[in-house]
């Protein structure tokens, strides 16, 4: 840890000018330029999806419309509504059947 903070502090130390230089290697510069070539590729890539989703045909109306989504919301909820009264009714049934039971026993 020590060095790393003598290593800064030397860094710090120095001033940048026409004179510094910046020793890069060969295997640096290549990780840099490839990095670069797949960024430009990404960027041009992105471009010509952009221009296609522009020229795709636009999308077609639905297929229901608001009048027969609503009739088939109402059938629904009728369809409910009646199996509420059935299931209503069912219970009635159970509850005469358990006191018929009753008085047999």
């Amino acid at each position: 840890m020590y060095s790393v903070k003598l290593w800064i502090q030397c860094v710090m130390a120095k001033e940048l000018s026409e004179d510094t230089s910046v020793q890069l290697s060969i295997k640096t510069l290549g990780g840099i330029a490839t990095l670069i070539a797949i960024l430009v590729g990404m960027w041009f890539t992105l471009q010509a999806d952009i221009t296609e989703a522009k020229e795709l045909p636009v999308a077609p109306p639905p297929d229901v419309s608001r009048m027969e989504f609503d009739m088939k919301d109402q059938n629904i909820r009728l369809s409910i509504e009646n199996t509420e009264k059935v299931v209503d009714e069912i219970k009635l049934q159970l509850i005469r059947m358990e006191d018929k039971m009753d008085k047999l026993r």
